[in-house]
């Protein structure tokens, strides 16, 4: 079996009216298996990211547990004055962008 290098898996996301992501629907990885999907809020998931654990956009593969199609990873760009943005992108720009994970 493959060695999975990410902690959690980013299913969809929902953002507030100020554009920034407010919560994520995840995935996590404990142990050699997964989550059922848990929801995390903006600061919780900023969290873990700053902690060190790698998150990457994705899907679940159907009737096929702990199995999924990955995309791209996750990370935190943060600009100038401090301010943390959550993005798939090399540098950010100034706004949370999860390009490609669906809405919920």
């Amino acid at each position: 079996m493959a060695k999975i290098g990410y902690d959690g898996v980013i299913e969809a996301v929902r953002y507030s009216p100020d554009g920034r992501i407010s919560m994520a629907r995840v995935y996590e990885r404990r142990g050699p298996s997964f989550s059922d999907r848990i929801l995390l809020g903006r600061e919780e998931l900023i969290k873990r990211l700053e902690s060190g654990d790698k998150y990457v956009l994705g899907k679940r593969i159907p009737r096929m547990p702990g199995t999924f199609e990955v995309t791209i990873p996750v990370r935190l760009v943060k600009d100038k004055e401090g301010v943390v943005w959550i993005s798939t992108q090399g540098d950010g720009d100034h706004h949370d962008d999860l390009e490609g994970a669906p809405i919920f």
